[in-house]
């Protein structure tokens, strides 16, 4: 007898527990108070884990009963908990948890990548000395990328294995030359730009890539000669290097100048006097000029006899590359933002 009492009363305080969980649950106002009525009941120390572990004492044949009666109230009481927080949730205001007296949080700026910010340096330079900025398609005619500058029918260059051409006369323009013939077209002398741009060439190592950017530059005035050529890029060299950078001139050969001259500017290393970098000779070469050949001027309408100019070409890559002080010119292209970002704009 003493054990059915027991047990009858086990039963009773299970649904008792049943209906005191879940008054509470209901009663609770907010997330805070549902959370202290679960832990209440169903925390690892509740009333229902005690249930549980009270089985123990009952009658072996009572214990299924009161098992499936403790197992019914844990599922009953979870479920309510469940729907309150979920209620709980779709209500609450996302304002409450904005401290509007905490700084704010800026999200991380960007900046130039070191290829533009050096073309743009470049450009502001020679602007500084009166020449204008112009542009032209990267995807240009044989016309204006060969012929009109005086390379030959049988020029390497034109061969598929040196340039990247997309049609039987459309190529991947090989320098930005070609605006200057473009520009001549238009506009009558004087002329004096600076074409900055991309251009493509199939060349791929350490110091050459086959997509580069270039900045060419034509001064088209009268009177004008090679002392003014080497002035400009004397100065140009001086601002873009420093004050103490000093250039020489190589003659060379470009089929679009003549005279043309390959340009040295004194080892930015070791400052002339001879390194690994420059390989003890104490120069290194950043970029070709010479007077623009009059060969030229019959695709423009330009009077040779009235008129002269320069030309130049300057890599901005490999100018970066010197002024940095960088040995692989991929770094430019793979995308890191260690890289990046050791060259703030």
């Amino acid at each position: 007898m003493t054990n059915s009492a027991s047990d009858s009363e086990f039963l009773a305080k299970i649904e008792a527990t049943r209906r005191e969980a879940l008054d509470a649950l209901r009663d609770a106002r907010d997330a805070v108070s549902l959370e202290k009525a679960r832990v209440k009941y169903l925390g690892s120390k509740g009333l229902v884990g005690e249930l549980s572990k009270g089985m123990k004492a009952l009658d072996p044949a009572a214990r299924p009963e009161a098992g499936r009666a403790v197992n019914q109230l844990r599922a009953e009481t979870d479920a309510a908990f469940a729907a309150l927080q979920k209620s709980f949730q779709a209500q609450e205001d996302p304002r409450e948890f904005l401290d509007v007296t905490l700084p704010g949080r800026r999200s991380p700026l960007g900046h130039a990548h070191l290829i533009n910010q050096t073309s743009a340096e470049i450009c502001s330079i020679f602007a500084l000395m009166g020449f204008s900025i112009t542009e032209g398609p990267e995807i240009e005619t044989d016309y204006y990328n060969f012929e009109a500058l005086n390379f030959p029918a049988d020029h390497p260059s034109r061969d598929m294995q040196q340039s990247l051409f997309v049609g039987e006369k459309l190529l991947l323009r090989t320098h930005t030359s070609c605006v200057q013939i473009r520009t001549m077209e238009k506009t009558p002398p004087p002329v004096w730009i600076v074409v900055p741009g991309k251009t493509y060439r199939r060349d791929d190592d350490l110091t050459h890539s086959p997509m580069f950017n270039q900045i060419e530059g034509l001064a088209v005035d009268s009177k004008i000669t090679m002392a003014d050529l080497k002035g400009v890029l004397t100065e140009f060299a001086r601002q873009f290097f420093g004050e103490g950078a000093k250039i020489r001139l190589r003659p060379s050969f470009f089929p679009f100048t003549e005279p043309s001259a390959e340009v040295d500017v004194a080892c930015v290393s070791c400052g002339g006097r001879g390194c690994r970098i420059c390989k003890d000779s104490g120069w290194l070469e950043v970029l070709g000029c010479g007077m623009v050949n009059p060969a030229l001027y019959k695709h423009v309408n330009y009077d040779p006899q009235k008129v002269s100019g320069f030309a130049f070409g300057i890599g901005v890559d490999r100018m970066a590359m010197l002024k940095y002080r960088l040995d692989n010119i991929g770094r430019f292209y793979q995308g890191d933002a260690r890289h990046a970002r050791q060259f703030p704009s």
